[in-house]
């Protein structure tokens, strides 16, 4: 057997330029079939038959209906997972695409923006919903899994596990593909994960963190009454009025900074009201927050924050009734299975001296790839293994965070070929590190 060392970049430029036309094709036939949360299952399929084609050591679909695939190496090593959901936000408004169907993953030139949004290039690219965020970068980890197949099969060597996870239910934005894969699937199946590499969009960066998310549910409480008398009751919308004021100045007057994720935050995304019909006085006013968190906050202590701030209005106020709870939602998968879920997840960050990531640069440094750090402004899946189960994590592919949710999603076909190299380099070099790096 050749040893690891021989794996030189030439070699892994090569394997993936020989697989490029391939991986584009299967890219474009993932962004050609809608799947919202809930329902992946036809890109699911896609995706087994891919990796099954492919040559992958173990295929298989969990009940919650994520895919994983398997290939092993010629010596015992670390598991790394490669992680990728298959859902993606729904395309909108079509009108917005600019003549481009948003499932017809067409390719043309476009002057679409470089590496750090400094400046536009005219460049081939591959537009649809799912491009950048994250049909292409599940693609690319796919086929990483294909081209270790062909250099095991030429009697390379090469240590550990590689893992595809292709999850369902991420965008919902509670992990829960992830959360289920993790801690039922792979806990009956025995295996084991010691690194994770995420496919979220990063412009070829190595992303480090993001802040944490938590979604409240604050309930105003009133007494309805015939609208012609509102004297009679309590207008929980209005009562609900000061409380918005007050969290909105509270966050406003917030200080604190992390150097790397930024400030926290928190906006209100959903008001209503019971009984929402005319002539009644309502007695129920709903807000729903996204709050997003920085390291040295906790969901305790941002529920606190905002529970101190109804029992000053109450007392101020006896008329003023308030309640506060972590926002939960029932999701369903397409297999049929359904759980009610908390809408939270931690902090998530990792320092760039970690072994693992230190691994990871020398891998892009080998293959030619300029070495750059950065954040995301939103969240991922990434928390379940990084801080629940302390596991090192990165992101990395060449989808960019300037073309999601939006009707420009497109995906630059130079970074996506260059995002297979890189996710092969950083593997094979990842791989070589002893296990007991593997801890944060």
């Amino acid at each position: 057997m050749k040893e690891n060392e021989v794996i030189s970049a030439e070699r892994i430029r090569q394997v993936a330029a020989e697989l490029n036309e391939q991986m584009l094709d299967f890219c474009a036939r993932l962004i050609r079939v809608p799947s919202l949360p809930g329902e992946e299952g036809a890109v699911a399929n896609i995706v087994q038959d891919e990796m099954v084609s492919l040559g992958y050591d173990e295929v298989f679909r969990d009940d919650w209906g994520n895919v994983v695939g398997l290939v092993h190496g010629t010596e015992d090593g670390p598991s790394i997972m490669y992680n990728g959901h298959m859902d993606v936000v729904t395309e909108g408004a079509v009108s917005e695409w600019t003549g481009y169907d948003p499932y017809g993953a067409a390719i043309d030139e476009a002057l679409v923006l470089n590496r750090d949004g400094s400046l536009e290039e005219l460049t081939e690219v591959m537009h649809g919903r799912g491009a950048s965020d994250m049909k292409c970068g599940l693609g690319a980890q796919i086929y990483t899994g294909a081209a270790l197949v062909r250099l095991k099969r030429e009697g390379v060597s090469w240590k550990g596990s590689f893992i595809l996870a292709a999850v369902v239910l991420e965008e919902n934005a509670e992990m829960m593909g992830t959360i289920k894969l993790t801690e039922e699937t792979f806990s009956k199946r025995g295996i084991r994960v010691d690194a994770m590499v995420s496919a979220e969009p990063s412009s070829l960066d190595l992303k480090l963190g993001h802040r944490g998310r938590l979604e409240l549910k604050i309930t105003v409480y009133g007494k309805s009454c015939h609208g012609s008398s509102p004297w009679l009751g309590v207008n929980a919308v209005e009562k609900a009025a000061p409380l918005i004021t007050a969290i909105r100045t509270l966050f406003d007057a917030k200080t604190t900074e992390d150097i790397h994720l930024g400030r926290p935050g928190i906006t209100l995304t959903i008001i209503d009201c019971e009984p929402a019909a005319l002539c009644i006085v309502p007695d129920r006013c709903h807000l729903t927050y996204d709050c997003r968190l920085i390291p040295g906050e906790t969901v305790t202590g941002a529920i606190a924050e905002i529970q101190a701030l109804i029992d000053d209005m109450h007392a101020k106020d006896p008329c003023f009734n308030a309640g506060i709870a972590i926002n939960s939602s029932v999701r369903h998968a397409y297999t049929g299975l359904y759980e009610e879920i908390e809408s939270q997840k931690e902090v998530w960050i990792i320092d760039r001296e970690h072994p693992f990531i230190r691994a990871c640069a020398a891998g892009l440094t080998e293959v030619g790839q300029e070495v750059r750090y950065g954040y995301w402004a939103f969240s991922t899946d990434i928390p379940q293994l990084g801080s629940v189960m302390k596991k090192p994590c990165v992101g990395y592919s060449g989808g960019q965070e300037y073309y999601i949710h939006n009707g420009t999603e497109k995906i630059r076909l130079d970074y996506l070929k260059m995002s297979l190299e890189g996710n092969i380099a950083i593997f094979l070099k990842a791989s070589e590190l002893p296990l007991d790096s593997f801890h944060v």
